[in-house]
């Protein structure tokens, strides 16, 4: 309570607060705001296609096809693969990731043209997509409507991004992170909704006690369940491992005081969300794809594209003709996830980058000589904290697609996921950030 006082006694940061609470606002606006010249039947979709977690990531805004239907996904996917391309892959690249702040501005323009471009191929997909699963009419079907539509889809995502880039700027928290983080929390009273339908269907009306009891007893384990998670989440994305590090030259006791207390501090979950996000936009590439090539899906592709549907069960011949069905998609989509943690946190953590930096600040860790031994000890401690991370990252993943699999709970209940991992994530990074203003307004009052 004395923090929450402390914050808005503060004008900068509670200023910061209220811009950042007025540009979610207008964004939940543009949600709620279809595109002009379709037709939305929105009880046809179905929450576990491959569109499912662009409809989670903007709030809804897929389902409605709102101008904001895309959300900021052109721009992660397009910022994963100029990060991959920097990587030695493209040597100009690699060249301006070197050149400090004027290179990053280089970098970061370069992502935005690729944005509009990976946008607009990424619009035409989900329209085809849509279109073939009935939730989506267009009242000029023509290449030109097309074409408006994707404007009118790019323009949004611009303006998505826009809106991102100021909360970053004026605001509290990164940008992309808190439109994300706004569009899951305001599909949770949908949710809560349907877990009271669900488990209490129409006895409410009824009066029938006994059910009403049980229905009482099934809601209070299922919020018990929710809050474990959420309690397992935190407690993962606040576990650290920390390597002892040390300044060369300083010999006082004073100083050697300092040196204890400094340490390299590695996530178990340094890559965070990303490797569930990469794993997503791998298994909706096949239908994407295909949505360009074929304006009819038949039978025997729509089989084999379920091999790349995590909740869906593909049928499988056995020798004595009888059928059994194999979860290929969840599959597919742990082994994803689990080697793209491993990825994206050697790119997020690059030892060998570490470890020269350490030998030019004349840093290094007690016992571990400096260079390719430093290179890999920090290798080796990051392989071993992300098997953590990534078994544990891969759980709460695959969780809520497991009990759908296994008719537990409807997909609408599915506990945990990508979305807890990600309002979680984005709370905690918040608060950090709201804790280091505070602390550096008091360090200027005692100035």
């Amino acid at each position: 309570m004395r923090k929450l006082i402390a914050i808005f006694k503060n004008k900068d940061i509670r200023g910061r607060i209220l811009f950042t609470l007025g540009i979610m606002l207008i964004f939940r606006i543009g949600t709620g705001i279809t595109v002009p010249g379709v037709k939305v039947d929105s009880s046809a979709m179905d929450t576990s296609n491959v569109l499912s977690l662009m409809n989670l990531l903007g709030g809804g805004a897929l389902q409605s096809f709102s101008l904001f239907a895309l959300g900021v996904s052109p721009y992660i996917t397009s910022s994963i693969i100029i990060q991959l391309l920097s990587m030695d892959v493209l040597p100009a690249l690699t060249e301006l990731t070197k050149q400090g702040q004027s290179g990053r501005k280089k970098i970061e323009m370069a992502t935005r043209y690729l944005t509009l471009v990976l946008g607009a191929v990424q619009a035409y997909g989900i329209i085809v997509t849509m279109q073939n699963t009935d939730v989506l009419t267009l009242l000029d079907a023509s290449f030109f409507g097309y074409v408006k539509i994707v404007i009118y889809l790019l323009g949004g995502t611009m303006l998505v991004m826009w809106m991102a880039d100021q909360i970053t700027s004026k605001g509290v928290g990164n940008g992309v992170s808190m439109l994300i983080f706004i569009g899951i929390v305001a599909s949770l009273p949908t949710q809560i909704f349907s877990a009271l339908q669900y488990f209490f269907g129409t006895e409410l009306v009824t009066g029938d006690t006994d059910r009403i009891l049980m229905g009482a007893g099934k809601l209070g384990l299922y919020l018990v369940a929710y809050l474990l998670i959420i309690l397992f989440v935190i407690f993962i994305e606040k576990s650290v491992r920390k390597i002892p590090v040390q300044q060369s030259g300083k010999g006082t006791a004073l100083n050697a005081q300092i040196n204890n207390a400094s340490f390299l501090p590695i996530k178990i979950n340094s890559a965070g969300v990303m490797p569930v996000i990469f794993a997503s936009s791998i298994m909706m590439a096949p239908a994407v794809i295909v949505s360009f090539a074929v304006s009819n899906v038949g039978e025997d592709l729509n089989n084999i594209l379920k091999i790349f549907n995590s909740s869906e069960l593909v049928e499988m011949p056995w020798f004595d003709g009888s059928k059994w069905y194999m979860p290929w998609g969840l599959i597919i989509y742990i082994i994803l996830t689990f080697a793209f943690s491993f990825f994206y946190s050697n790119l997020t953590i690059n030892p060998e980058k570490m470890a020269e930096d350490f030998q030019k600040n004349g840093t290094y860790i007690p016992g571990i000589r400096p260079g390719n031994e430093t290179h890999r000890y920090i290798k080796k401690v990051l392989n071993r904290v992300t098997l953590l991370g990534a078994t544990a990252l891969t759980l709460i993943a695959a969780l809520p697609i497991v009990l759908t699999l296994c008719n537990i709970v409807p997909s609408t209940l599915a506990l945990g996921g990508t979305g807890m991992i990600i309002v979680v994530g984005v709370a905690l990074e918040t608060m950090n950030q709201i804790n280091g203003l505070l602390a550096s307004n008091e360090h200027a009052n005692v100035i």
